[in-house]
């Protein structure tokens, strides 16, 4: 069922199916065509599961509810455990890695992108080797991943 922006709205656990993201399980709780605005998904997996380091226009925020979460933004790592909160600028160059089986955490998205994004890549990323698919996907959705370092 999709909502205005003008409406509230309540999302039971039925209504969010995840998305199987390369291994991790993305639930879109709230997409910004309902909110006018935001985003906010619940994101979990198994250990080791998060995506390359990357960059989009976006600010994202993450509120860690359960087990570990190692965040690296602009190369920096930190550790979230339960009631930490991050908050990653737009332009940001970051990612993320659960570091145990049944983290989970609330990502928020300052903007629509993120949900059609991650749409886009469940329905056409076979898994962790289909580095082409899932670097075109990205580049559709305006999410860059930069080279890794020189050694």
């Amino acid at each position: 069922m999709t909502h205005s922006a003008h409406e509230s709205f309540i999302v039971r656990p039925a209504a969010h199916v995840p998305f199987n993201v390369v291994g991790e399980q993305i639930s879109v709780l709230a997409r910004g065509d309902t909110t006018g605005s935001y985003e906010v998904f619940v994101q979990g997996g198994p250990e080791g599961a998060g995506p390359p380091p990357h960059i989009h226009a976006w600010d994202e925020s993450y509120y860690v509810l359960a087990g570990e979460l190692e965040v690296m933004v602009n190369g920096q790592v930190h550790v979230l455990v339960p009631g930490e909160f991050v908050h990653i600028p737009g332009e940001t160059i970051h990612n993320f890695r659960l570091r145990k089986t049944g983290t989970k955490f609330l990502s928020i998205s300052s903007r629509a992108g993120a949900a059609a994004f991650f749409e886009e890549l469940h329905h056409k990323v076979s898994g962790p080797d289909d580095v082409p698919t899932l670097l075109a996907v990205a580049n559709r959705h305006q999410v860059r991943v930069p080279p890794p370092p020189a050694p």
